[in-house]
């Protein structure tokens, strides 16, 4: 499959913002409660890192930072790759009756949500676990719906959704594409 540039929905400043808003979001929907971010693979773990750095400087104390790979856990794994590539998971300790918040740059169908799910459910029994998407795109497969969102926007089915950041991409932006 191969992708066209639709246009670009973010630069940098853009994003940035976004995050800063995201992190404001989330200290005052939990009231300044403690939580703890955990970062969906991949592009979920550099944003929970920035906005854990943008809470820190709101609050003087850093929440604390996780990460997570859902691939085996995917209901759909034959679909996305022959061999998946499986990525580290760090789950804090002690996450019994904590407020988690899972961190994903794109929600779409909702399954690499439910994997996320399933995946942190084996790590104990948290009080509540909210979700943070940069993009809402819509189109779900699954009654799943994020609690804090950086941008909503309609797409076509033959559209994806391209977030990049620094961390692994060399840049911040983020461009719609289409499906050729």
């Amino acid at each position: 499959m191969s992708l066209k540039l639709n246009y670009q929905l973010m630069k940098a400043s853009e994003v940035n913002a976004t995050l800063d808003r995201m992190a404001s979001e989330i200290l005052e929907a939990n009231n300044g409660r403690p939580v703890v971010l955990i970062g969906i693979q991949r592009r979920g773990v550099p944003m929970a890192r920035r906005m854990a750095l943008r809470m820190a400087k709101k609050t003087q104390r850093e929440p604390q930072i996780g990460t997570l790979d859902i691939n085996l856990y995917r209901d759909d794994l034959t679909r996305v790759a022959s061999q998946p590539v499986v990525q580290k998971t760090e789950v804090p300790p002690n996450i019994d009756d904590r407020d988690i918040v899972l961190v994903d740059d794109v929600l779409y169908t909702g399954r690499t949500v439910r994997a996320a799910l399933d995946a942190l459910c084996d790590f104990g029994r948290m009080r509540t676990i909210q979700l943070a998407v940069f993009i809402d795109r819509g189109h779900r497969e699954l009654p799943i719906e994020a609690n804090f969102i950086g941008k909503k926007i309609t797409t076509k089915d033959s559209e994806v959704v391209e977030v990049k950041l620094t961390e692994i991409d060399g840049e911040d932006a983020i461009y719609v594409m289409e499906k050729i």
